[in-house]
Order: structure tokens, then C-alpha cells, then sequence
């Protein structure tokens, strides 16, 4: 298609979106507006010319940025996933505009830009660094800026829930979101836009030089760092300024590249133009879109349309890449790193125990109330006050005995998944678990309120199974390869949380209750909660450990594995399907907690090395120590205030993230 056709089809759908609304005007009754001097203007005219159309005007300019944003990253790290989105820019960005909102208000209000620049740059500099540079791996990359939004937005989530009313404007627009009220985000974006797109056009030449190798591309006098930094901080500029203005909006970097390249273009000084105009007619649609479904739904985030879309292209493109081109991310993890062990495994577990059984007895003598350890094990041997009775027995030790068990089934299902994948970064979320049970949890809680809160669990549990299960029949297709998943895993992953956003933009003044069951949270749950979690672990936990060899076999890498009689793919698929289990019946009663199945299995490994007979044990143990511990401190450091226990989770598992990824650069891992 010509430019000249994409501006035309460009310019349709502009149209087409000043036509929606309550309002309904024709095309005659928009020229018409047009025509009519300002003073004159009726009331429907006036939303046309000053709402409409400037939303129409903003989403073209986003959308441009981002497909530029894209197409610079892309080239930059010779990498065909890398967008905004992909690589944890967007997320820094809001993080970044999150924060100045609560501690630097006057700042945020003026100078969103510069805190969004701020919180892309480190979010960019950071994932590039701990995945190697330049020589990461697609899958490399992508696992890097997917772990690190998940850090910056479980600390966004904590801010928000911590400071629910000076961040209450933000949801909708946390959300992606081209709703304006008049011309100032136009005003303001265009001459970032613009600046930026002709920067990223002078670097035309340079960029082709990129694609070159480093000894090429100097011998034809090529400044490759300086080049480097140049195109990396028009990219950061150019999302920085979508985000500040529209919020993160995700795929459109991703997709208008393809499509463009695709299509035979090579060349930046024609690729950038036509991938500009190609992320404003994606933007633009997918913002019809949305007008179109809120004259019947209400309310819907742009950035969720996106998603939907940009998720099933993702996995198309993972599939037409195919093992080849992805191979490099099909790595190791470790699992015959330094075999010997620091810490006897007995030694381990008895200290591990006991380690448990301290942090058990402090949640359940620590709260708003403190409970003398006397009178607490008075109680526990069936004396003791009624007072005490009731806040022990009927409030803290269910709701302590939850948090270990769902800590031990998150914990068991990453270690299963990291042997699957073949990855030190899996867990559960890496598969579409975690999303996918809150998207069915917040389906029900939301879309059907009148059905009892008692089928919460099971509908975060079908979420769970069918996110899971869709990740692994579309990766049958490249035989269960540990990259192919784990990028399928994101993809679904990303559909998931599209629909969770509509969900929680949806639900408007439940919006809190909703953040605060997505953060995680073993608040109010009781002996029926325990009765429905309790036989999973019990059960699924052993028959994982019985899979220990087998895992073991695994880690060597498929050839191997083969040769030694394995059957892999159907090794993958037990292990998976236990792993899947584990962690739906976990999230399906203490919500979408996250790092518990990253953190316990690192830790084990730590201590008695990998061999997966004595993982198994010790790692449930952590798990559990870990959860119970995340709600002890939830419940004390702020009381009587609680903070999820998901969150509290999160922000340990923020600088535990920071220094695995240090650790595995600094051995060469991938």
C-alpha cells in the first residue's frame, strides 16, 4: 500500500471516529462544524471540534511515536519482539508518572514528560543491561523486560492501593486512554512527535548501518556507540511522550514494524515514514474500536484493544519465527552449574523447618492485637482465653495455614516450570496462569455480581486452566520448545491482563477491591478456604517429586535427554500440567501472587544445589515460609492498616530480581 493510500485510509477512520457518540452526527454535519465560526457553534459541534477531533489527532501522534519508538528498538537490539511494551519502557514510564503524582504532585502536573522520560530510561537501561547487551537472545530480552514489568508494576500497584486517593484519576489512563477535553495533549505531544520522528529520519542511514556488523559499520565510519545512544534516547523520548499523554499503550510498536517489513520494506528512510503512518491507522482503529464498544459497555481502555490484538499477532510471529531463529534463547538454566551443594540436605530442611515453624508462631502472636506466647500456646493446646481462642483459631491460624499452603504450591509449580522452560525467570505468570485466573476471578466478581463470592475460586481456577491450556496447545505446534512457551506465555499473558483492565475500568467504584485481590491478599480467609486449597498441594506435591529425575534428565538439554531414553514432550506436559494446577488452586484463593515461584526454588537451589529429589522438599518449605511471612508483615508494619500480602511479596522479590539477573549476566548465563 502507498502512502498516499494509508494517509486516505487514515483519514477515513478519523472520520468514522468523529461520527461516534452520544451525539450522532454525519459526515455533512461535521464539514458543517467545520464551517461554523467558533462563536456560532452548537453545543454537538463544539464536542466534535474540541473533543473528538483532538482525540482522533492524539491517537495518529501516539500512535506514530510508538511504531517509531518500535522500529528504532527493533534495530537497536537486533531483536523482533522489542517495542516499549516488550521491554518494560512503558511500565517504567508509568511507575515513574504513578510516583511523581503522589510525592511530587506540582511536578507531575507540569513536567509529566520529564518524569515518564525518567522512568523509561531506567527501565530501558535496565533490561538491556541484565540481558546481556547486544548479545541477548530474543527470548533473552523478552523474559528480562517481562520480569522487570512485573516489578515496576507490582510497586505501582502497592502505590496505588497505599494512596488510593491521590491516584484515583489515574486507572482509566494506567489503562491506555485517548479521551481528551479539548487540545492541550495535542499542543503538548506534537512537537516531541515531530522532533523525535525527524531525529530518528536524520538517523536513516546510521540505522542501516546498525543491521551491519560492528566491523562493517566502522569500516564504513560508523560511531557505533555514539549511534547507539543517539537512537536509543529518540526511542525513550518518543514512548516517553505516548505514555505521558495516553498512558501505556502496548503492540502498537510491536506490530507496525512487522507489518511494514512484511511488506518488503528494508531501508529506514523508507521503513520509518510508513511505519509512523502504519502505528497511527492501528491506534486509530483500535480507537474506533473502543467508541464503538462504549456506546454499549461504557468505558474501555484503548491500551486493552491493542493487547487483544497485539497478543495473537505476537504469537503469530513467535510461530512463523520459528526454532531457528529463536534457538539462542533455548538455554540451560543452570541446572549443572556447581553441582556441589553448600548446605546438607537434612541440615537444610531441619533449618528450613524451624525457620517456618518461627515465622508460624510469630503471625499467629503478632498482629493488631499481641498475644503472649504463654497465652498462644495455652490456646494451641486447647485452653486459653475466648478472646484469644477466636483471634487465633478462627481468624490468624486458617488464614496463616492458607498462606503456607498456597506459598508451597507456588513455589513447587515455578520450580516445575523453570525445569520445563529451562529458564531461572519461569514461574507461574510466565505461562499464563496468574493472569488468567484473574481475569475469571474478576469476570465473576464483576460481570456477574449476583452469582455468590463462594464460586470465586472456581472461576479463577477455569481462568488459570484455560490461559495455561491455550499457551500449550498453540507450543504443541513447535514441540513444546522451552522459548516457544515461554513467548506464547507472554502473549496470552498480555490478552489476559487486556481483559482484567476493562474489567477494573469497568467495575469504577470497585475498582480498589478489585486492585486489591489482583495484588494478592490471605485477608478474611478461613477454614472453607483451607478446605478447598488443601488438597491440591497434598496430592500434586508428591507427584511432582516423583517427575525429580525425570527434570533432572530435562536439564541437560533435548539431545541429550533423548539419548538417555527420554520421552521429553511428554515429560513437559506432566510437569505442566502439575505446575498449572498448583498454581491455579493457589491463585484461585489468595489472588495473583506473584515471585513466590521465582524467589523459593532460587533460594534451594542455593543452598543444596539442583538436584530436583531434594528441591522439591525444601522448596515448598520456602514457599511457604516466604507467603506467611509476606502476611505477617502485611499485617503488622502498617497496622491496622494491611498491606497485600501479594505486594509485600513483590517488593522483596524487586531487589531479589535486580540481583539474579546481575548474577546470571555476571556468569555468562542466558
Amino acid at each position: 500500500m502507498t502512502a498516499v493510500g494509508l494517509i486516505l485510509l487514515l483519514l477515513a477512520i478519523a472520520v468514522w471516529q468523529l461520527m461516534q457518540g452520544k451525539a450522532k452526527l454525519g459526515l455533512l454535519d461535521i464539514l458543517e462544524a467545520w464551517a461554523t465560526p467558533a462563536e456560532a457553534r452548537s453545543a454537538a459541534q463544539h464536542i466534535v471540534l474540541s473533543m473528538r477531533l483532538p482525540r482522533a489527532v492524539l491517537g495518529m501522534l501516539v500512535g506514530g511515536a510508538l511504531a517509531v519508538a518500535g522500529t528504532l528498538l527493533q534495530t537497536l537490539t537486533r531483536n523482533p519482539i522489542a517495542s516499549a511494551g516488550t521491554l518494560g519502557i512503558n511500565a517504567g514510564a508509568y511507575l515513574a508518572v504513578v510516583a511523581g503524582t503522589i510525592f511530587w504532585p506540582a511536578l507531575a502536573s507540569g513536567s509529566s514528560l520529564v518524569l515518564a522520560a525518567v522512568g523509561a530510561t531506567a527501565a530501558a537501561l535496565f533490561v538491556y543491561g541484565v540481558a546481556g547487551g547486544m548479545r541477548a537472545t530474543p527470548v533473552r530480552m523478552a523474559l528480562a523486560g517481562m520480569a522487570t514489568a512485573l516489578v515496576m508494576g507490582a510497586v505501582t500497584g502497592a502505590l496505588q492501593l497505599l494512596y488510593e486517593n491521590e491516584t484515583s484519576g489515574l486507572f482509566l489512563w494506567g489503562s491506555g486512554t485517548l479521551i481528551q477535553i479539548d487540545w492541550s495533549g495535542v499542543s503538548f505531544a506534537w512537537p516531541w512527535v515531530a522532533a523525535g520522528t525527524a531525529a530518528a529520519l536524520i538517523l536513516a542511514r546510521p540505522l542501516d548501518l546498525l543491521l551491519l556488523d560492528e566491523e562493517t559499520g566502522r569500516s564504513l565510519g560508523q560511531r557505533i556507540a555514539w549511534t547507539r545512544l543517539l537512537v536509543l534516547a529518540v526511542a525513550i523520548l518518543l514512548a516517553a511522550v505516548a505514555v505521558s499523554v495516553a498512558g501505556p499503550i502496548g503492540f502498537v510498536g510491536l506490530i507496525a514494524p512487522h507489518l511494514m517489513r512484511l511488506l518488503g520494506l528494508r531501508r529506514h528512510a523508507a521503513l520509518l515514514p510508513f511505519a509512523f503512518l502504519t502505528g497511527a491507522l492501528l491506534l486509530s482503529f483500535s480507537d474506533l474500536v473502543v467508541l464503538l464498544l462504549e456506546a454499549r459497555f461504557g468505558l474501555v481502555p484503548v491500551g486493552a484493544i491493542t493487547a487483544l490484538v497485539g497478543g495473537p499477532w505476537l504469537i503469530w510471529l513467535i510461530l512463523r519465527m520459528g526454532r531457528r531463529r529463536l534457538a539462542g534463547g533455548d538455554v540451560r538454566a543452570d541446572a549443572h552449574r556447581g553441582r556441589t551443594r553448600a548446605v546438607p540436605l537434612r541440615l537444610a530442611l531441619a533449618l528450613t523447618g524451624a525457620a517456618l515453624a518461627v515465622v508460624l508462631a510469630a503471625g499467629l502472636a503478632w498482629g493488631s492485637l499481641r498475644i503472649p506466647l504463654g497465652d498462644l500456646l495455652a490456646v494451641l493446646t486447647g485452653g486459653g482465653s475466648d478472646l484469644h481462642r477466636m483471634i487465633v483459631l478462627d481468624q490468624r491460624l486458617p488464614r496463616i495455614l492458607v498462606a503456607a499452603l498456597a506459598g508451597a504450591a507456588l513455589a513447587v509449580s515455578g520450580l516445575l516450570l523453570q525445569g520445563v522452560v529451562r529458564n531461572p525467570l519461569a514461574d507461574p505468570s510466565i505461562v499464563g496462569i496468574t493472569s488468567g485466573a484473574g481475569a475469571g476471578a474478576l469476570l465473576l466478581l464483576i460481570v456477574l455480581p449476583q452469582l455468590p463470592v463462594g464460586l470465586l475460586p472456581v472461576a479463577a481456577f477455569a481462568g488459570g486452566i484455560l490461559a495455561a491450556a491455550t499457551v500449550y496447545v498453540i507450543a504443541l505446534r513447535n514441540q513444546l520448545q522451552p522459548v516457544t512457551l515461554a513467548l506464547i506465555g507472554i502473549a496470552v499473558s498480555a490478552c489476559a491482563a487486556a481483559i482484567i483492565q476493562m474489567l477494573v475500568v469497568h467495575a469504577q467504584l470497585r475498582v480498589a477491591v478489585a486492585l486489591a485481590w489482583l495484588a494478592g491478599s490471605t485477608y478474611a480467609r478461613g477454614w472453607d478456604d483451607f478446605a478447598l486449597l488443601a488438597a491440591w498441594p497434598i496430592v500434586l506435591i508428591p507427584l511432582a517429586w516423583l517427575l525429580a529425575r525425570r527434570l533432572d534428565l530435562l536439564a541437560l538439554g533435548d539431545a541429550s535427554a533423548v539419548g538417555l531414553g527420554l520421552r521429553i514432550a511428554r515429560t513437559r506436559l506432566q510437569a505442566s500440567l502439575i505446575a498449572v494446577a498448583l498454581a491455579s488452586a493457589a491463585v484461585a484463593i489468595v489472588g495473583t501472587v506473584g515471585f513466590v515461584g521465582l524467589m523459593a526454588p532460587h533460594v534451594a537451589r542455593l543452598l543444596v544445589g539442583h538436584r530436583h529429589r531434594g528441591l522439591f522438599p525444601l522448596t515448598a518449605l520456602l514457599g511457604a515460609g516466604l507467603l506467611v511471612a509476606a502476611d505477617w508483615l502485611g499485617r503488622t508494619v502498617l497496622a491496622p492498616k494491611e498491606i497485600p500480602s501479594g505486594l509485600v511479596v513483590a517488593l522483596l522479590g524487586a531487589p531479589f530480581l535486580l540481583w539474579l539477573m546481575r548474577d546470571r549476566r555476571g556468569r555468562g548465563a542466558a
